[in-house]
Formats: C-alpha cells, sequence, structure tokens
C-alpha cells in the first residue's frame, strides 16, 4: 500500500516525462521541454495577463472568523473575547474608519496593502454543506468547484504539470466530478526529499537538459530558441543553492500544522505542480462551548501568525512568489455574533448561515473591505448586507444583493486570480466581480 501511495505521488507531482521537476531544475518552461521545436513566447490566447496560483485555507467546520476581522466590531451589539491579545484595534480602509481584533492589525503593513475582507453570506449551517459553498451553493456550472474553475483555466496558461488542485488537509474537493485524493506534507516529504529522491538530484537534472537543448538548438534551432537558454536557464549555482533551500524546507515538515501545510504549499508551486493548493486553518473551529472564546483567540492569533509565515515563505529569494500567489480563506459559515443566537451565552458561538467573511491576499487585490453587517429581520443576530460593487460600501439597494455576495466574492477571486472576466461571467450564475476589491 505504501509503495502504491508513493507511486501515485510520484506521477501526479512529477508527471509525464519528469516534466516539472525538469522544469523546476532547469528554470526552462514545461512546453519548452515537452517540445523544444515549437517553443514560443506569446501567451495562449485564453490566459489573462498576469495568471496567480491559488492557495485556499478552507474548512466545513464553520470557523469564528468572522467575528473577529474588520466591519463586525462596529455595533455594540457583538461580542468578542476578553483577551488583551485580541483587543478592539482601529484601521482604516481608504474613507473608512473600522476596528478589529489585534491580530489582524498586527500583519505587516506589506500584507495588509494587498487584504481584501470580503462580507458574504453562504446560506447554510450544515457542516457537510462544505462541497457546496465550494461551488457556491450551485452558481458555478456543472456543479465544479470554484477553485477547480480556477484550476482548469490557469493550468494551461502557467504549464503546471496537472490541472487538478491539491489537497493537503482533509477537504472534500473534487474536480470534474471526481474527489481528489490527500496529499499530506509528511508523504510529500517522505517523497521528494529521500536522500536518492528527485531534490537530491536537481542538479544532475539540470545539467542533462540544458546541454540536450544547448546541443540541439546550436544544430537546428533558429536565433530565437538558441536565446531560450539565456533567457530561462539557471545557472548550476542557481540549481544548487534551489535544491539545498527545498530540501531544508521540507526537513522541517513534522506533521500536518499550519506551517507543515506552508512548506508543503510553497514547494509544490515552486514545483510547478498545480495552480491551485487547498488546506485548512483554524480559526476557532466548531466552538458552540467554547469558555470565554480562549480557543477562539489562540487559533486566530496562531492563523494571523501563520499568514505571515506563508508569505515569508513565498517571499525567500529561492521562491519568488510573493506576486505570483494569492491566498484565500473561506469556510462553509460564520458563526453568530450576538449573544441571543448562543442562549444569552458569551461562551462559544452557534453556526451563522447569513454571514461570513472570506479574506483575500495577494497581487490582485487592494486593502479593502467589502460589504458589513446589520441585524436581521428577528433581530437575534447579524447578517451580511448587499453592497456597491465600485466602493464596497454597505447597501442593500447595491447592485450586489446579499442573495448574491457568495457569487460575488467567488468572481472577485476568480478575477485577482487571472481568470478572464468573460469565462467567470460565463460560468458562475451569480454575482459580478467587485472593482472594490481588486488592485
Amino acid at each position: 500500500m505504501e509503495n502504491s501511495r508513493r507511486g501515485f505521488l510520484r506521477s501526479s507531482l512529477y508527471g509525464a516525462g519528469f516534466l516539472a521537476l525538469r522544469s523546476l531544475a532547469t528554470g526552462i518552461p514545461v512546453s519548452i521541454l515537452a517540445n523544444p521545436h515549437s517553443a514560443r513566447a506569446d501567451v495562449p490566447a485564453a490566459c489573462g495577463p498576469s495568471p496567480q496560483y491559488l492557495i485556499l485555507a478552507t474548512s466545513g467546520s464553520g470557523d469564528p472568523l468572522n467575528a473577529n476581522v474588520p466591519g463586525t466590531y462596529e455595533d455594540a451589539g457583538v461580542y468578542h473575547s476578553a483577551d488583551p491579545l485580541m483587543a478592539s484595534t482601529a484601521m482604516t480602509f481608504g474613507t473608512r474608519s473600522l476596528r478589529a481584533a489585534l491580530p489582524w492589525t498586527q500583519l505587516s503593513p506589506s500584507i495588509l496593502a494587498r487584504t481584501s475582507f470580503f462580507h458574504h453570506g453562504t446560506y447554510t449551517n450544515g457542516h457537510g454543506d462544505a462541497p457546496k459553498v465550494n461551488r457556491l451553493m450551485g452558481a458555478v456550472k456543472r456543479q465544479e468547484m470554484l477553485v477547480s474553475l480556477i484550476a482548469k483555466s490557469n493550468a494551461a496558461c502557467m504549464q503546471t504539470v496537472q490541472q487538478q488542485p491539491a489537497v493537503l488537509s482533509r477537504n472534500l474537493i473534487t474536480f470534474a466530478g471526481s474527489v481528489l485524493p490527500t496529499l499530506s506534507p509528511p508523504n510529500l516529504q517522505a517523497v521528494l526529499a529521500a536522500p536518492t529522491g528527485p531534490l537530491a538530484q536537481l542538479q544532475m537534472l539540470r545539467d542533462q537538459d540544458v546541454n540536450k537543448l544547448n546541443d540541439l538548438f546550436k544544430s537546428t534551432g533558429n536565433a530565437a530558441q538558441r536565446a531560450i537558454l539565456d533567457k530561462y536557464a539557471l545557472s548550476q549555482t542557481e540549481a544548487r543553492s534551489l535544491s539545498q533551500q527545498l530540501l531544508s524546507d521540507l526537513s522541517a515538515i513534522k506533521g500536518t500544522s499550519r506551517q507543515d501545510q506552508n512548506i508543503a504549499a510553497a514547494v509544490l508551486i515552486k514545483m510547478n505542480v498545480t495552480p491551485v493548493v487547498v488546506m485548512n486553518y483554524s480559526f476557532g473551529g466548531d466552538n458552540h462551548g467554547d469558555t470565554g472564546l480562549v480557543g477562539e483567540a489562540k487559533e486566530t492569533i496562531a492563523s494571523t501568525l501563520a499568514i505571515t509565515d506563508l508569505i515569508a515563505r513565498l517571499s525567500q529569494p529561492a521562491y519568488n512568489l510573493q506576486d505570483k500567489v494569492t491566498i484565500a480563506f473561506q469556510n462553509v459559515f460564520g458563526r453568530t455574533l450576538k449573544m441571543d443566537s448562543h442562549s444569552g451565552n458569551a461562551d462559544g458561538r452557534n453556526h451563522n448561515a447569513t454571514h461570513h467573511c472570506s479574506v483575500f491576499i495577494g497581487a490582485g487585490f487592494k486593502r479593502s473591505v467589502i460589504g458589513g453587517i446589520e441585524l436581521n429581520s428577528s433581530g437575534n443576530d447579524y447578517r451580511a448586507t448587499g453592497f456597491d460593487a465600485t466602493t464596497g460600501s454597505i447597501s442593500d439597494s447595491g447592485d450586489v444583493p446579499y442573495e448574491q455576495t457568495l457569487g460575488a466574492a467567488g468572481k472577485t477571486l476568480g478575477a485577482a486570480c487571472g481568470v478572464l472576466a468573460t469565462v467567470l461571467d460565463d460560468q458562475i450564475t451569480l454575482g459580478k466581480i467587485v472593482p472594490a476589491a481588486l488592485a
């Protein structure tokens, strides 16, 4: 069984002809290695101008992520942790002065400059509906998941080994109707970082392919093809340094923690295996009986620190991915914000189908808060509002009504990842791209 699993991992990670490893080793795009004589530099017509890799952290637990972000501290009826490390802290977003839990305000200015807090509904309070929310509650055509739509759209543009997302945690993710396997960080470490494994052979692979292409282009190539090696090829020193960096990072994997998932995601993207990596961060989990909201505070602090760790990993010189990866946090539903919806008890939160807040971070986003909250019709809790797509301001009469906020969040994430607007409008039936969130 173990040999079979490792065989599957090798085939899914490396692709036919070990093209991903060879591309990693040389710096030369997969398309050129696969067919050197047809090498070309132009971008396929179906590609957006700046396709992005996507790291999605999602969960069926229904985290209280929504309870501590900007936009849920403005109403006195919302209750929060009394922990000083979660203190209500001022933040400014354009002309909006808002408050949030301290950990969100402590993200670096460079991260917050490209972070959008997107308030919306998910229209369900059932844990088992996580796959439905990932399909935008049926708004994506053919029951496809948003991540799979983004992966399909960007795979050819980014020349990844596979179209399918890579799943690092226990999330039920489908692609074209098939459930994707979980590739845990320890399994990836075992395959990639073995003493005789592929990363240890990176420099040898580099020399083999660069020499082969050099001989080929010298004898039969045109001027443009002969210039390819100058444009793309890594030096031996660069290949050796990259190999050492990836092996060092993989050796730090101890299990399936946030940091372990961060390492695995960064390595998979650097190897150009997939356009999308799916994992899980907890912001407090299913916290019905969370005395004093202690778990919520602990997990929120840990996850915001892990965001900083992830972006630092992507920004290492050997990776240089900080402007090429979008990060998203989105769960099956949010949690209740008013004590009346938790039997008047501040020790925990119940499920909230009407308010969640996704957090989007990447070069395609700007510092923004989209929408917000208001009391629901019964007055016992809060729901997401509609909003104006141009400004992001709260408006139930705006061009994005509450019923379309989830679809709008999905379309906007797709647009930030470089998926063409024509594709998004054709494949997602509700909502619209929200310019107020985009850089």
